[in-house]
Order: structure tokens, then C-alpha cells, then sequence
């Protein structure tokens, strides 16, 4: 990797759904990609934002927030016919959380453009998912923003599978077009029946990085850690025992650590150790991008 481009702070994308989620008792905002964006900013990227939203009240506050916490919103279309991406979630008697994404929103109507191709040219790093790529315009524009990377633009698939709104086609070519892949312990299993990957979790993930000639490959298990393979090297670390408050938000954080980490040429076993201390941090607040403590940025 060419360190001499890092005398800059790193400019990085984060590509896809930008979105309210809608409680009983207020509204948060949302959307990975949007997420990773603001965290990346506050860990001292030149971060930027691409999706759509409304002509819309919802979309007026998205651009504010995500202004007030430093990101780049030129990038991010407002569109006069359709709504900001919301997802109202339910909780039931104990709790649990039940999702309705809405449909036919503005981050379903990516378009391509030139901007996004002199952009996506500039880049060190961009993060997309699942959820951004469920309809047919949105997939072909992150796709095609995709090819427009340098070869040694960071890729990172953050699986985030969602409801319905995913597909084996999809992920495959997701993982065609990625070079970094995060998944989680629930995910993992999906695509080793959809790969037919074998043998333990370790294993699998072994065989993705090795499937599609992966930088890094990352398994994250929650509280009880992560583990990231890359060519000839691994690491396994457990974050730091916290009072959990909220972990909305924290797996974007970890994400946006692991890039920093990676562009800064850090070594894999501190990249891990940092990017869980930073998901411990936002999961001891509410919110998905809270500050984070001075010792960590």
C-alpha cells in the first residue's frame, strides 16, 4: 500500500441507505453506511457520504446531521418524489425489536453519475452492504461506483443482511467486487450454505478469504470478540467489558476503526484491539454515533 498518500486524511465512502429509524417514543438516525461515515470522520478521515433522500423533512434533518458531525454531504441527492429512507421498529412485551423497512424510498433510486465516478477514482477506502443494493437501480449504481475504485481502494462489504432484502446473487457479487468482508456470527452460517463453505467458523472464513483473494476477512462474535484473518496472519481479541446501554451503532464504528486502522498501516492484532474498544465505547451511550472518548480518536 502506498503510505505516501496517507499525509492527507484518508477520504472514504460510505455508500448506500440513509435512513430514519422511527421508535415509539422518537425518531434515530441511521443507515450503516451513514453510520460508518460519521465515525470515520470523528477518527479523522475526510469522510463522505453517497445515497439519496427526500425533498422531505426527514431529509432536511439526515444532511444537518450528518453535517454537524463533519461529513460531506455533497454527495447525497435530494430527490422531490420520493420519501427518506425510514424503518419503523416495534418492541414487544419483552423487548425485542420488530423492523418494517419502507419501501420505494429515495436510497432505492441511486444514480449514476460523473461526480460519482471522479469520486469514487479519489478514494482510500468505501464500506456498502445488503441493504443499500435491494433494488435493481441502487444495486447497478454501488456496483458500478465500485469498478470505478483505484485497485488499491479499501472495498469493504459489511454483509448486513436484513429481512428479505438480500439474495445469494447479490452477496456473491458483492463479495466479487469487495476486498475486505465483515460478517457476523449469525451471518456467517447463511453464506456457508449459500457457499457451501465447510468445516469450523474459523475455517469458512478461511476460505473466503482465500475464494475471493480477500485483504482482510473479519468475523465478529459480539461480546464475545473478533476474529480477523488476512494472508498469513490472524488475530483474536475480546473487547473490554463495558455496561452495555446500546449496541446500535457500535458494529459501524468497529468497521470505520478497522479501516483507519488498515490505512494507516497499523499492525492486525492493534487494528482489532482498537476497533473493539471503539465498539465498546459507542455501546456504553444511546445513539449510533455518540463521541467517542478522547483515547481513542
Amino acid at each position: 500500500m502506498d503510505h505516501s498518500r496517507l499525509h492527507h486524511s484518508p477520504r472514504i465512502v460510505g455508500l448506500g441507505e440513509v435512513l430514519w429509524d422511527v421508535f415509539p417514543d422518537g425518531e434515530a438516525f441511521g443507515g450503516a453506511p451513514a453510520n460508518f461515515a460519521c465515525h470515520c470522520q470523528a477518527l479523522g478521515a475526510d469522510a463522505v457520504v453517497v445515497s439519496a433522500v427526500g425533498d422531505d423533512e426527514r431529509g432536511r434533518r439526515a444532511i444537518r446531521f450528518l453535517e454537524e458531525h463533519g461529513v460531506d454531504t455533497r454527495y447525497v441527492e435530494v430527490l422531490p418524489d420520493a420519501p427518506t429512507g425510514a424503518v419503523l421498529v416495534q418492541l414487544d412485551d419483552e423487548g425485542k425489536a420488530r423492523y418494517t423497512f419502507l419501501e420505494n424510498t429515495a436510497w432505492d433510486r441511486l444514480s449514476w453519475s460523473a461526480a460519482l465516478a471522479e469520486l469514487a477514482g479519489s478514494l482510500d477506502a468505501v464500506c456498502f452492504g445488503t441493504l443499500g443494493q435491494r433494488s435493481g437501480q441502487s444495486r447497478a449504481t454501488i456496483l458500478r461506483f465500485l469498478k470505478a475504485t483505484r485497485a488499491e481502494c479499501l472495498r469493504v462489504f459489511d454483509i448486513n443482511l436484513r429481512q428479505h432484502f438480500h439474495s445469494p446473487e447479490l452477496v456473491l457479487a458483492s463479495l466479487e467486487a469487495a476486498n475486505v468482508l465483515k460478517v457476523n456470527d449469525e451471518e456467517l452460517p447463511m453464506l456457508a450454505g449459500w457457499l457451501g463453505l465447510a468445516g469450523t467458523p474459523e475455517r469458512q472464513l478461511a476460505s473466503l478469504l482465500d475464494r475471493f483473494a480477500l485483504r482482510l476477512a473479519i468475523l465478529t462474535c459480539g461480546a464475545r470478540g473478533a476474529l480477523m484473518l488476512a494472508p498469513g496472519e490472524s488475530s483474536f481479541e475480546r473487547p473490554p467489558e463495558v455496561d452495555v446501554v446500546s449496541t446500535v451503532g457500535a458494529g459501524d464504528a468497529f468497521t470505520a476503526a478497522v479501516v483507519m486502522g488498515l490505512l494507516r498501516g497499523l499492525p492486525l492484532g492493534e487494528i482489532n484491539r482498537r476497533a473493539n474498544a471503539i465498539a465498546a465505547a459507542v455501546c456504553t451511550q444511546r445513539g449510533a454515533v455518540p463521541p467517542l472518548p478522547a483515547g481513542l480518536v
